[in-house]
């Protein structure tokens, strides 16, 4: 059994890509005992497929009826299930809500896909990019004449992973509770959407531009950036609150710049030259040195390769080595019953007979799947 506020928690897991096994991931990292199953593979897994981590691995064909009734058996015993399909595709194998459900009426039946299980493009193809171009999402970040995907985190990993999560706990304690299960709806078009919340209600204040880098927090205002240094490198700057303008002025050396102007769009271009000058006079060690820390709300942007030997990441923990490969350690953080890494990624299949053992069957069911090539 894990250990975490998730211990105890049975969880069957229709393997995936992109976001489904991140959720499996958080899932697994909070002390759930998430049983994942794969098609048939030859994957032998691998220490660096770091979003497969902490699950046991049952390959099945689910061609085959005895597969199916595999699931079922599995989903008796579960308290959560989820996958991350097309709309349709679990109802053709026989293991769609309906089904699950009444093999257990307390069930919560999460569903993640880009689009959602109903909407005019609910069975199309897509990809985090468009998904997060219908929600306004992808067209307020970027440059003033260009969007810039922000890699897939707004839409998959934001907009799809977490909110399935968030969806499913919440389920589980109404679960708990009630005695009734329910099927959770992920679509990361809602997600990005809800992730906007705060930004469409700017926009009804008439606080927000559709103009990219036209807004106080979206590049536009000079105070709020990234500024190259003498070496090459990128200094973030994120000084909003006027005190912490003044210091970061202050630390730049800038003087002839009335802070009362802070907020004077006109005296914005004026602003940024005189920013961008002073940084361009040291290399961002030497300002790291003299911002990080400080209120002046100024770091050193760093790649993926640095990230890990940051004080600060070093200090909490942020990142840890498992196997020799180095990943993000659980997050968030819980003071009594903290998460681990279960373990790395597995072979597909790996734990076919002690994984289904564990879940309730005996070693000559086991046997008999194997003989007839469900498992």
């Amino acid at each position: 059994m894990g250990e975490g506020p998730l211990a105890g928690v049975s969880i069957v897991e229709f393997s995936g890509i992109g976001p489904g096994p991140f959720v499996g991931m958080l899932l697994s990292d909070m002390g759930a005992e998430v049983l994942r199953i794969d098609r048939k593979g030859n994957d032998r897994g691998t220490k660096v497929h770091i979003t497969r981590r902490g699950r046991k691995s049952v390959a099945l064909d689910l061609k085959k009826p005895e597969a199916v009734e595999l699931c079922l058996r599995l989903i008796e015993r579960a308290e959560i299930v989820f996958e991350g399909f097309r709309p349709g595709v679990m109802e053709r194998l026989g293991l769609g809500p309906e089904a699950a459900l009444a093999r257990n009426p307390g069930l919560v039946y999460g569903r993640m896909t880009g689009w959602g299980q109903y909407g005019p493009l609910a069975q199309a193809a897509g990809h985090d990019i468009n998904y997060i171009a219908v929600t306004g999402a992808l067209h307020a970040i970027g440059l003033p004449d260009k969007p810039v995907p922000p890699l897939n985190l707004v839409g998959d990993f934001g907009g799809g992973a977490m909110y399935l999560v968030m969806g499913m706990l919440a389920a589980l304690l109404h679960a708990r509770a009630t005695g009734e299960g329910q099927v959770v709806d992920a679509a990361m078009t809602d997600g990005a959407a809800s992730l906007l919340a705060m930004f469409y209600g700017h926009r009804a204040a008439g606080g927000w531009s559709d103009d990219r880098a036209a807004n106080t927090i979206d590049g536009g205002a000079p105070y709020y950036d990234t500024y190259r240094c003498k070496d090459g490198r990128w200094m973030a700057v994120g000084a909003i609150e006027p005190q912490f303008f003044a210091l970061l002025l202050g630390k730049l050396g800038i003087a002839d710049f009335p802070l009362d102007r802070q907020l004077d769009r006109a005296a914005w271009p004026e602003l940024r030259r005189k920013i961008a000058a002073a940084f361009l006079g040291r290399t961002q060690a030497e300002w790291v040195a003299v911002m990080e820390g400080s209120d002046a709300c100024a770091a050193g942007v760093i790649g993926l390769a640095d990230a890990p030997q940051h004080p600060h990441n070093v200090a909490r923990q942020t990142f840890v080595t498992i196997d020799g490969v180095l990943q993000p350690a659980p997050a968030p953080r819980f003071s009594a019953t903290p998460g681990r890494i279960q373990q790395t990624d597995p072979a597909i299949g790996a734990h076919n007979v002690s994984g289904l053992m564990e879940w309730g069957l005996t070693r000559a069911e086991v046997a008999a799947l194997e003989a007839c090539g469900a498992l």
